[in-house]
């Protein structure tokens, strides 16, 4: 099993790294198996957040009002998690956003990942939700706080160990090598700012349609600013 890793979770302000924001990061240090460091940040995603995220999290929007931009930590979460490989529960997920992030600021986020879901998935019994909080009570662990990024990768870690002291017993190795870390893919392009010209003319169609928009438009890039306006077009209709 990897006894050296860093143990992830992101909150979000949605299910697609493509279109949604980190809202909340939490990362934990393992050295030897054992806890060694933690990082938490929360992130100003510089849009309001929906009803059902603030249910979910318990994050507000005035919690992040005055909490950093996603440039101004990624350099330091990236530093946090050095060569590491990452665990957490559905991994895949975290390390996409994270990737995306680094990408656009011109920082290189290569890694290799354990996930929890993924080992869950092979010794649960079928028929058992698999989920974070599922599986943690599934195996007797109990969880005081649920949906923080601090507290769920802790919950990820304790997991693994959990997993491994079961299952990870055969001298032939049939069981050991799901528990090892694996390279992790998502292809991202670095987002292009959006101009000048599109923010203003994204402004004046909000203004001419008397309508407001959950997004800071000075934070939008190229894409959004065009997904967006494509989306009051299609909804309000254009200029006339």
């Amino acid at each position: 099993m990897e006894q050296d890793y860093i143990a992830l979770d992101l909150e979000t302000t949605g299910l697609n790294p493509k279109k949604d924001k980190i809202l909340e990061i939490g990362a934990i240090r393992v050295l030897g198996g054992v806890e060694a460091a933690r990082y938490h940040a929360l992130v100003n995603p510089r849009r309001s957040l929906a009803p059902e995220i603030v249910e979910l999290t318990g994050i507000t929007d005035e919690m992040v009002e005055h909490a950093p931009d996603i440039e101004a930590v990624i350099e330091e979460i990236t530093e946090f998690c050095k060569d590491f490989p990452l665990l957490g529960h559905r991994i895949l997920f975290d390390f996409s956003f994270l990737k995306k992030a680094a990408v656009n600021q011109g920082l290189s986020f290569e890694k290799q990942g354990v996930d929890t879901l993924t080992l869950c998935r092979r010794f649960m019994p079928k028929e058992e939700p698999k989920n974070l909080t599922a599986a943690c009570r599934y195996f007797g662990m109990v969880r005081q706080c649920q949906h923080r990024a601090l507290e769920d990768a802790q919950a990820a870690h304790f997991l693994y160990q959990k997993l491994a002291e079961m299952f990870q017993k055969n001298e032939d190795g049939g069981n050991l090598e799901v528990f090892k870390a694996k390279t992790m893919i998502y292809k991202v392009k670095k987002e292009q700012k959006a101009t000048k010209k599109q923010k203003e003319d994204l402004r004046y169609l909000i203004k001419y349609h008397k309508i407001d928009v959950p997004v800071e438009i000075d934070y939008l890039s190229r894409n959004e600013v065009s997904r967006l306006t494509d989306q009051i077009i299609s909804k309000y209709g254009r200029i006339r």
